[in-house]
């Protein structure tokens, strides 16, 4: 992964693994089908935006919808994301670019139409990195 900041100074070791964390609470929050969880690692005003003309913002705007999804179509699957670049912005602001996709009931890897790349805008609150808008793209044509 590369860090490639704005700044004359690249981002410190201990900030970059903080960032490289953010898609892991993710992670963790849809294995457990935990909307709640899932919406803290937003900012208050944070911005979802997913295929299929979804566009959400806020926290519970978030929340609601994936309760919804995690007990209708998303029921008993995973996701996976793996950062494939981060840059450093300005001071407590970054962009992370993964790769992932979604993991149905059995699957172990992500299928070739289930594949995506995801755009992370992420700002620092407090001692947190939380996500302040979120966009991903199928891979697959």
């Amino acid at each position: 992964m590369s860090a490639t900041p704005s700044s004359p100074s690249s981002p410190s070791p201990s900030t970059v693994e903080a960032l490289r964390a953010v898609p892991e609470l993710i992670v963790a929050a849809w294995a457990e089908h935990d909307a709640d969880r899932f919406a803290q690692t937003f900012t208050e005003d944070g911005t979802l935006i997913l295929p299929g003309d979804v566009f959400l913002t806020g926290r519970e705007e978030i929340r609601a919808f994936m309760a919804r999804a995690f007990a209708g179509p998303f029921k008993g699957t995973r996701v996976t994301g793996r950062p494939v670049s981060l840059r450093s912005l300005a001071d407590g602001v970054a962009v992370v670019v993964t790769r992932g996709g979604v993991l149905a009931p059995g699957d172990t890897e992500v299928t070739a139409e289930r594949a995506i790349r995801a755009t992370w805008v992420l700002a620092k609150e407090g001692a947190d990195w939380r996500i302040a808008s979120y966009q991903n793209t199928p891979i697959a044509a």
